[in-house]
């Protein structure tokens, strides 16, 4: 061989060897990890994981043994939206002005987030993450949805907007992802196939209600139903992490589970007791990469719902912006001393109530004490038959001492609860001469996070919010805040009705700027479909 033919070769012989090297490092080098949020709706932590034995989960309990089970995990609002808005911007919604309940569903009532605010899916867009969210948004203000996610979506007058799904297989070239799948958790009840879909109902008969509810059989019914719900729920996370799997999607994904808020029964769901604020939260991390994710293992730390956005974003090491309220759970620092929950006007029911929690106490503060706990919501609306039993046997004086409570007519200003000997908060202390310097403490840091934060809670709503609500729920609209509404707009209430059943709009790339619905049209034409499918 001829020395310049044995010298090239070499030399292909060593760029061929060095171009194998080079590829083989790039394949080894680790991509930056899927998110995905598998995000339920009022669910209570009802789970076997959690200890419950009348149902099985094995789907979410698999998901447990493979990640880290959180037991103190309390949503900031104990109602979707207001939980929503404060979720996927990793603050308080009465920081942001969008607390209250569907607020911003027309282009009157627009609520803006400041323009240097971002999102937690726009600042993962931003580092290079493709972004969807399979199902309901429900966030309180104005956006336009293609800035945080990379879908077409349906757009609702009244429940918003909700991305048409995605294929998980479409994703295989669309890593790192940031993701979240709605399931209807609690809300598969409402399904026209329910009961056909609980392959094994629970027993009836070996329900135990909380105390603050009665052993009736309507009520025993809808603990059931919340029950048979998570079992349909448990089938259907099986399904998302064996798809996840079938793509080679899983080994770099980091996979939550959580609700936005508790179940739907007397005292729980719209309410800062623990019923309304206490959900699941199971983080599974399938690439094996995080130390503070040990498999198998269950965390104690106290965690607020506003946590997992900011959380997610330090697991994918992006920077957590400072005007964040949320932190980081996996800080070795991380330690939440309390979680402050509000709750403010759910659909037309117009409140105020702020709740402080550490692991001992839970202080709440009801600033509207001229209204009952019990006053009309949505579900006197719909006539649901658990509250219309609750009713009646309040009436009939057929509650006992603790389940009468919130019945009443009355209800105080302030209440204390020591967690540790009263889990199901029944004993008022906080009128107690034993307990005044608790209360006073948590009743200061309180007002000090009310001045800090400038809750927005504190001012009176935006009229046209006010005037979506009367117009859809009439009647049922009586809080004293709607008394110069009807005066001023005589016709309007109960006229817009038709919008809880309106279709939705499909919003996709043939729209060159996003819709938004102006209530002024349906007041001249409330008989108008506001869109198709």
């Amino acid at each position: 061989m001829r020395p310049y033919k044995l010298y090239l070769s070499v030399v292909l012989a060593t760029t061929f060897q060095y171009s194998c090297n080079v590829k083989e490092k790039v394949e080894k080098v680790p991509q930056s990890p899927n998110i995905l949020w598998i995000f339920l709706e009022d669910t209570a932590p009802l789970l076997s994981s959690y200890g419950t034995t009348l149902i099985s989960t094995p789907n979410i309990d698999s998901l447990a043994s493979q990640g880290v089970l959180y037991r103190n995990v309390f949503m900031p609002a104990p109602v979707c939206s207001a939980s929503r808005s404060s979720i996927i911007t990793g603050i308080m919604s009465t920081t942001t002005g969008t607390h209250n309940h569907h607020s911003s569903r027309t282009k009157e009532s627009g609520i803006y987030l400041a323009d240097s605010l971002e999102t937690i899916p726009e600042i993962f867009k931003r580092e290079g993450y493709f972004t969807f969210n399979n199902g309901k948004d429900d966030y309180n203000f104005i956006y336009n949805r293609k800035d945080l996610y990379s879908q077409d979506y349906r757009m609702h007058p009244l429940y918003g907007k909700n991305g048409i799904h995605l294929n998980l297989a479409s994703l295989q070239h669309k890593q790192p992802f940031f993701g979240q799948i709605q399931l209807y958790g609690g809300k598969e009840i409402f399904s026209k196939n329910f009961k056909d879909k609980v392959a094994t109902p629970v027993d009836r008969s070996a329900i135990e209600l909380p105390p603050y509810l009665p052993q009736h059989p309507a009520i025993i019914e809808e603990y059931a139903n919340h029950l048979d719900a998570i079992q349909i729920t448990d089938q259907k996370v099986g399904k998302i992490i064996k798809e996840l799997r079938d793509n080679d999607l899983l080994e770099n994904t980091i996979v939550f589970f959580f609700s936005d808020h508790g179940m739907r029964i007397t005292r729980n769901k719209q309410f800062l007791y623990d019923g309304g604020l206490h959900v699941p939260l199971i983080i599974a991390d399938f690439t094996k990469t995080s130390e503070m994710l040990p498999q198998g293992s269950k965390n104690n730390d106290l965690i607020s719902g506003l946590d997992l956005g900011t959380s997610a974003l330090a697991l994918a090491d992006i920077d957590i912006p400072s005007y964040m309220e949320g932190q980081n759970i996996f800080s070795k620092s991380f330690k939440r001393e309390y979680v402050i929950s509000t709750r403010d006007r759910c659909d037309f029911t117009i409140d105020r109530i702020r709740s402080v929690r550490s692991k001992e106490f839970k202080y709440i503060r009801n600033f509207k004490t001229d209204r009952p706990y019990t006053q009309p919501t949505y579900m006197d609306f719909d006539g649901v038959e658990f509250v219309k039993v609750m009713h009646q046997l309040n009436k009939e004086n057929k509650l006992d001492s603790l389940q009468e409570i919130f019945m009443s007519d009355v209800r105080p200003s302030e209440e204390l609860y020591d967690l540790k000997n009263d889990p199901f908060e029944l004993n008022n202390l906080a009128y107690d001469l034993k307990y005044v310097g608790v209360r006073d403490k948590y009743a200061r840091i309180l007002e000090d996070w009310i001045s800090e934060t400038d809750d927005k809670g504190q001012y009176p709503e935006d009229e046209e919010n006010l005037k979506l609500m009367l117009g859809i729920w009439g009647e049922y609209a009586s809080n004293p805040e709607y008394d110069t509404l009807r005066e001023k707009y005589p016709t309007l209430s109960g006229t817009l009705v038709h919008l809880k059943t309106a279709s939705s709009v499909v919003i996709d790339s043939t729209f060159l700027e996003e819709p938004t619905m102006e209530l002024k049209d349906y007041l001249e034409k409330p008989d108008v479909d506001p869109g198709t499918e």
